[in-house]
């Protein structure tokens, strides 16, 4: 495959915004923020937060934040400015220290822009010399209720509240691919790369801890919960040239870049450059476990 001229597009993507927004603050810890055009939506909610031209308050006792925000998100979803409702719990934490303020719905993760978490496997199978020769690359079943039918890594999901990252990465193992939790765990870590950018739902504000596994030639992936179309195993040349398009996603693009630029994997010439591009993305090294 021949590489586009300017290749990897998701380096850009990844820190693209385009909306106005506001801060969104619990108390006086800002942990997202909210599309002006939906401030006016919010005023139903005015008994629970403050909602002005400089942003967005939740100042309720903690132990009431929770049933706040449900009912918020529930009227949210009825308006349908939250989308794809996924009925599981999401963390919101204060981006600066981790510390957990409140939870909510996954999907309201989005219209909040609230930090959330991802857990990605780089699939790789080594040649003759060990060196990593080709990776298996998974496509997103097409009824996904984002980016469906986009090229994605082998293993890839949301980490919900009560999972570290490398635990969701070894259920997602099972979940996507059908491999067990003695094969994942031989993941090793990456680096974690920090999103913001606007998407259709709102705002994704993430940070994707990336992993590699090295896949033995009789270990092949097997969807088992209907969210894979296919897997494919490439050899590393087409890999990179798929992840350096925009048929895979911005996510998984820049988490196999992250492989390829760890490894040394691309051409002299290129490595240096997309790294100087790709290098405000990376924020730390990924969970060990």
């Amino acid at each position: 495959m021949t590489m586009p001229d300017r290749p990897w597009p998701a380096i850009e993507l990844a820190r693209r915004q385009r909306r106005p927004r506001l801060p969104f603050c619990i108390d006086h810890t800002c942990v997202g923020s909210v599309a002006v055009e939906h401030r006016d939506a919010l005023q139903r909610w005015a008994g629970l937060l403050q909602v002005g031209d400089d942003g967005i308050r939740l100042g309720i006792p903690p132990p009431e934040r929770d049933a706040a925000l449900a009912d918020i998100n529930a009227g949210l979803r009825d308006q349908g400015l939250i989308r794809a409702w996924r009925n599981e719990t999401y963390p919101v934490t204060d981006p600066a220290s981790g510390r957990l303020l409140a939870r909510f719905e996954r999907a309201a993760s989005r219209f909040w822009g609230t930090l959330t978490f991802g857990a990605h496997a780089n699939g790789w199978v080594a040649g003759t010399d060990g060196e990593p020769a080709a990776l298996w690359i998974a496509q997103r079943s097409f009824d996904k209720a984002t980016d469906p039918g986009a090229h994605d890594n082998l293993v890839g999901g949301g980490v919900p509240l009560g999972q570290t990252p490398f635990q969701t990465l070894v259920r997602e193992g099972w979940e996507e691919a059908g491999l067990p939790p003695a094969v994942m765990a031989r993941a090793r870590p990456g680096r974690v790369l920090e999103l913001r950018r606007d998407i259709p739902e709102g705002l994704q504000f993430e940070r994707i801890h990336g992993y590699d596994l090295q896949l033995q030639p009789g270990e092949t992936p097997s969807n088992q919960d209907g969210e894979v179309h296919a897997f494919e195993r490439l050899l590393l040349a087409e890999a990179l040239a798929v992840a350096a398009g925009s048929a895979m996603t911005v996510d998984a693009a820049l988490v196999t870049l992250d492989f390829a630029l760890r490894r040394g994997l691309l051409p002299a010439h290129t490595q240096a450059a997309l790294a100087a591009r790709a290098g405000s993305l990376w924020v730390g090294e990924a969970a060990a476990r």
